[in-house]
């Protein structure tokens, strides 16, 4: 079992919610065998709706790839990269036959063409709208920065798709622990006004693992 942090009770990680059980459910599921198949800048070309699907957003560089690494205990699954905007596609794993894992173009990368920020823009709301395998949108967001305008514009984008979503808080580990109380409540404040938003907001950390226990048992509920 990983522990709290003074200021991260288990509640906080969200370990209250699942019984042994489940959580070993989550740890075997991710244990299992987790493979590339497909990598996408089109709908056109997807792969089939043959497994129920749970995806990451979130801005460029915020740890989607290094998040995906860490729930599955793999280190290069997903490539991660120190340069913002890397991903440019809708990127898709495959995890023990069972759940497949979607990594989406990231956002707010300034520095980025504008015809690329449309497109990415474009691609993730049609992949929003039109996934009937899409389980739950999961938008991660640095724990060091907060909630930013980025952000609130993919959460009423997921809002206006009617898809059910929830935030996950990336990079625990790189904020003060007296100040990691204030980093939760502020960000579950912000997401509470969302109506397609989950109400538990995940802490994580892909250095030390926060988090990770409780995040695979909750994906695993998705998982056939």
């Amino acid at each position: 079992m990983e522990e709290a942090t003074p200021e991260t009770s288990s509640s906080d990680l969200g370990l209250d919610d699942f019984s042994p059980e489940e959580l070993e459910r989550g740890r075997l599921l991710f244990a299992g065998e987790c493979h590339f198949i497909a990598a996408s800048n089109s709908l056109d070309n997807l792969p089939p709706l043959d497994l129920p699907e749970v995806a990451f957003a979130g801005r460029s560089n915020v740890g989607k790839s290094s998040l995906v690494n860490a729930l599955t205990g793999r280190r290069t699954l997903a490539r991660a990269s120190q340069t913002p905007g890397r991903t440019r596609q809708l990127i898709f794993f495959a995890l023990a036959q069972r759940l497949q894992l979607v990594d989406l173009p990231g956002y707010g990368y300034a520095k980025a063409p504008k015809t690329d920020i449309k497109a990415w823009t474009t691609l993730t709301r049609q992949f929003l709208s039109g996934r009937q395998s899409l389980q739950r949108m999961f938008l991660l967001i640095d724990a060091r920065r907060g909630v930013s305008p980025a952000d609130e514009d993919m959460m009423k984008l997921m809002d206006e798709a009617a898809v059910p979503w929830a935030a996950i808080l990336t990079k625990m580990d790189k904020v003060k622990i007296s100040e990691q109380k204030a980093v939760i409540a502020k960000t579950t404040e912000k997401v509470s006004r969302h109506v397609a938003a989950y109400p538990h907001v995940w802490i994580t950390s892909s250095e030390t693992k926060l988090g990770i226990e409780a995040l695979r048992a909750h994906l695993a509920s998705y998982s056939l």
